[in-house]
């Protein structure tokens, strides 16, 4: 608890934030105060600071003006990397008080003109020891103070001084000077011996010097030798709520200070006052220091687990702070007070996933956390809806602690909502569930030929389906920017006559699929329904390509007509059927505008030669493919020309008694139960096989003990998505 209080303090102020060993509450760290970096120190663990007072006068015994708070005593608190150096500030927990350290003398913290300083007293009084930095250690456990340069300097002198820095005697521990790495002082009251290891040159090997500084004591130290010394801060006496009296050498005495001295002979308990309170958690201190409730922070919200019956503690703002020993005064007035805990609506719920994740896959695992900030948690009712007709209800809020598992069948979007509710009142939460399948297919479907200026439709078909959960993105044509939907169709009108390549790309999760077409824009044209001898179906694999290939052969069958005015759309699933579309001539030979005229003329020429059954290809060796003309579409051309050949009379003829057969399945399909299983299979490929272009997948032949249930359908996509995870 206090390495807490202690970081906080060190993010307050700026680091390096320093404790001084020895006496508990007391730091000093550096604050950056209107861009300028000051030293404070504290004796109550932060909740006072002050400014150290600058020493009275310098090393040569001349006055120091510096008044405060317009200057002050500023310390570096760097700690060494170099663990056998002191670093930049020393202290030294069975020396309490004594604090020595490297600063300057001004407004604020500077690196210039530094030199050291050392207070005795625990940060109430400072002298100046030394004009440049020095390295210094504690000797007999801390009964000395030994001091050298900085090891960039080369030295060949020590100090030492027995009064706390008051007094420093120089000797000699090398011939040579030396570059000071470092000093290991070795402790024990029989071997009071220092090693020193450094290097005479930046080139010379290590050098170990060791003294044994056992001959600078006469004696083993008596009682006589000791003095009292009360810790105070500046002048109060009572630190972190207690008078301590500590036993110190008397300065001066050349004695060896034993193992079993004690350095605190007393420890009297103070009067608790308001410093040694500090704000409890949610308070923060006003101007007037007062601790009143943050802004974020409600008082009277009590802990979901204080249920009826129980006891809580209600905080007064304040609590004392942490290792102060200071007893009764104002202690009960800032103590939290016990109070029962009293039945209550439930307030605050939150519902959220375990991973914070508003999306899942079909079939895995999801699990909810509830939360709940305020309420009686042992008695509230949990109620959990999961949007797809489940729901889970638990007596008290103690069964959802490690969340609550869930396993969607389906995709879409759910709307998970959740209950809290007893005897005073209810509260509610809820959240929006995005469960998805991965795609692994998807089809665009368009048609081949659209007219200008009118609006058509294109629609993505996705493989499993999906309701709502993918982001559909259509790039039309040379557009820089997509048109993004929700929908897996849109509906767009083309202004400008030409081929069009069309995109749509489909998002799922962190997989995307895309599906592209070619579509002509005409301001006219025409399309013929054609079919084919029946030998083309005994070699129909019933694929794209193969549908693809069929419909470049006949292009070029059609041999009177050029390539760049036809477009063939052979059927899936109907082998013998085609959609032919002719399209207006780009240019005519002598600079004349294209017309409908034209077009009536070349439909003409291929009317007739599908008539006379002139247009045939070779499938293979020894068998050849005729196509006939089915059907005149006019789209939107008008063809009026009569026909009275045998041939016409027998299409017309034809579509009479298809016409009838239509009328007559529909009048009794609902008497006939295989017609509505065909109906429905046959709707969904209905956009697919008229006025379709270049299906990319097959679709199968299927007979009537083929087609599969609903049940059967769903577990076919759970076991897909399982493959895919």
């Amino acid at each position: 608890m206090n390495v807490d209080v202690h970081v906080h303090i060190c993010i307050v102020f700026l680091p390096p934030c320093s404790q001084v060993a020895g006496i508990e509450g007391m730091l000093i760290a550096n604050r950056k105060v209107e861009n300028q970096v000051k030293t404070y120190i504290t004796y109550n663990k932060g909740q006072d600071w002050r400014l150290l007072q600058a020493p009275a006068t310098d090393l040569a015994g001349n006055p120091i003006h510096c008044v405060l708070p317009f200057c002050s005593l500023h310390l570096q608190l760097q700690m060494s990397e170099n663990p056998y150096l002191s670093g930049s500030i020393s202290t030294k927990s069975l020396a309490p008080g004594v604090i020595v350290a490297t600063g300057n003398i001004g407004s604020e913290l500077s690196y210039n003109n530094v030199a050291m300083f050392i207070s005795s007293d625990a940060g109430n009084n400072w002298r100046q020891i030394f004009e440049e930095e020095h390295n210094v250690w504690f000797l007999d456990k801390g009964g000395a103070l030994v001091a050298v340069k900085q090891p960039t300097v080369p030295t060949r002198h020590l100090w030492i001084s027995f009064d706390e820095g008051r007094q420093w005697t120089r000797h000699s521990f090398s011939a040579m000077p030396l570059f000071v790495d470092g000093v290991l002082v070795e402790a024990g009251v029989e071997n009071q011996i220092m090693t020193f290891f450094g290097h005479f040159s930046h080139r010379s090997e290590w050098q170990l010097i060791k003294i044994d500084y056992k001959s600078i004591f006469t004696r083993r130290c008596t009682e006589g030798d000791y003095q009292t010394w009360h810790l105070h801060n500046q002048g109060e006496p009572c630190i972190m709520g207690q008078k301590q009296i500590y036993m110190k050498r008397r300065p001066g005495n050349y004695c060896v200070v034993g193992w079993d001295n004690s350095r605190i002979l007393s420890a009297e308990p103070c009067i608790c006052r308001a410093h040694d309170f500090e704000c409890d958690y949610g308070f923060d201190r006003r101007g007037d220091g007062n601790c009143l409730p943050a802004f974020w922070f409600n008082p009277s919200t009590l802990s979901r687990s204080c249920s009826q019956g129980q006891n809580y503690l209600n905080s007064t703002g304040y609590r004392k702070v942490v290792a102060n020993n200071c007893t009764k005064g104002v202690k009960e007035m800032y103590t939290a007070r016990k109070q029962q805990c009293l039945n209550r609506p439930p307030r605050g719920l939150v519902l959220t996933t375990h991973d914070n994740k508003l999306t899942a896959n079909m079939g895995s695992n999801v699990t909810f956390l509830v939360r709940l900030e305020e309420g009686d948690s042992m008695r509230t009712n949990i109620q959990l809806d999961f949007g797809d007709g489940t729901a889970v209800s638990y007596s008290n809020l103690s069964w959802t602690q490690e969340g609550i598992r869930h396993v969607y069948r389906s995709a879409g979007i759910f709307r998970v909502t959740t209950l809290a509710e007893n005897s005073l009142g209810f509260d509610t939460s809820s959240l929006h569930l995005h469960v998805t399948c991965p795609v692994e297919h998807i089809q665009l479907l368009a048609p081949y030929v659209v007219i200008k200026n009118k609006e058509v439709n294109l629609t993505a078909v996705v493989w499993p389906s999906h309701f709502r959960t993918l982001t559909y993105f259509w790039w039309l044509g040379n557009n820089t920017e997509p048109i993004i939907t929700l929908d897996s169709s849109i509906s767009h009108t083309f202004s400008t006559e030409g081929m069009v390549t069309v995109t749509v790309q489909v998002s799922s999760g962190d997989s995307i699929l895309q599906d592209t077409r070619s579509i002509a824009i005409q301001e006219f044209f025409k399309s013929l329904l054609l079919s084919f001898s029946p030998n083309l179906d005994e070699a129909n694999p019933d694929i794209p390509e193969w549908r693809q290939d069929v419909g470049r052969v006949i292009k070029k069958a059609v041999a009177d007509i050029p390539e760049e005015q036809l477009l063939v759309a052979v059927f899936p699933g109907i082998p013998t059927a085609a959609e032919l579309f002719l399209l207006p001539p780009r240019n005519q030979s002598d600079g004349r505008k294209r017309t409908e005229e034209d077009l009536e003329q070349i439909s003409e020429i291929l009317v007739n030669a599908l008539n006379q059954i002139s247009v045939e290809f070779e499938l293979k060796p020894g068998s050849q493919v005729i196509v006939y003309i089915t059907q005149l579409t006019l789209a939107p051309l008008v063809d009026s020309i009569p026909r009275h050949s045998s041939s016409a009379m027998l299409m017309l003829l034809s579509v009479v008694f298809l016409g009838l057969a239509v009328f007559l399945i529909y009048k009794f399909k609902r008497k006939i139960p295989w017609i509505n299983i065909y109906a429905e299979v046959n709707h969904e490929k209905e956009q697919e096989m008229i006025s379709t272009v270049g299906q990319n997948d097959a679709t199968p032949k299927i007979t009537l003990n083929e087609f599969s249930t609903q049940k059967e359908l769903m577990e076919k996509e759970l076991e897909a998505c399982a493959k895919r995870e």
